[in-house]
């Protein structure tokens, strides 16, 4: 694994190590900390929503290409590997890069059966522990073990295996890294936000 990697990993988690700080911090003595943390929260959301939004058109894109598929399919007998090939590349960046878009304003499914009963206080160690022992190391391990599987599509430039076929696949893999990345951020972003929530630093729910 090339040292640019290794250092952005340990740099993720140093980055941890923030909300962990946040959480003994009190009075006036903690408030560099505290601005830190909630400016690191700021703009890792800030970054997320608005990638959230931007890719979201990409849906609008697959409902039309693949429209126009049927209709030059089946109305004028014409097929278009490429175009076919477009929607399923629309498909990837919604799902993998407006995943910590999900994450930011709770959409992602989950198993309410005792988070929901919570005050919002215990919610907040959930949502706490979660992101920083479950969710960053997870989001880690994918970066470590998918790096090269991209790196080796890079290196090829890896394209279609059909000849009339969108030569991008090795942009297209790329967004496995940008997906964990993102991940990682707002999973740190939501440890910070409860730490803060939790040192009595912030107001109403920590999500």
């Amino acid at each position: 694994m090339p040292d640019t990697l290794w250092f952005a990993l340990l740099a993720a988690v140093a980055a941890m190590g923030l909300p962990v700080m946040a959480l003994g911090l009190v009075g006036q003595r903690g408030a560099r900390f505290v601005r830190l943390v909630k400016a690191q929260s700021a703009a890792i959301s800030w970054t997320n929503n608005t990638i959230g939004i931007t890719v979201a058109w990409a849906t609008l894109f697959m409902v039309l290409a693949q429209f126009a598929v049927v209709v030059m399919r089946y109305v004028f007998g014409f097929n278009s590997i490429a175009l076919q090939e477009s929607v399923i590349y629309a498909h990837g960046i919604v799902f993998m890069l407006g995943s910590a878009y999900t994450l930011l304003v709770g959409g992602h499914v989950r198993v309410d059966i005792f988070y929901q009963n919570m005050s919002d206080r215990a919610k907040a160690w959930v949502d706490f522990w979660g992101s920083l022992i479950l969710l960053v190391p997870f989001m880690l391990v994918i970066l470590y073990f998918s790096w090269d599987y991209v790196e080796i599509a890079w290196r090829i430039r890896e394209g279609s295996r059909e000849s009339s076929g969108l030569p991008y696949v090795y942009l297209l893999k790329s967004v496995i890294l940008t997906f964990a990345g993102l991940l990682l951020l707002q999973g740190i972003a939501a440890a910070g936000r409860a730490a803060l929530f939790l040192s009595g630093h912030a107001k109403g729910e920590a999500a």
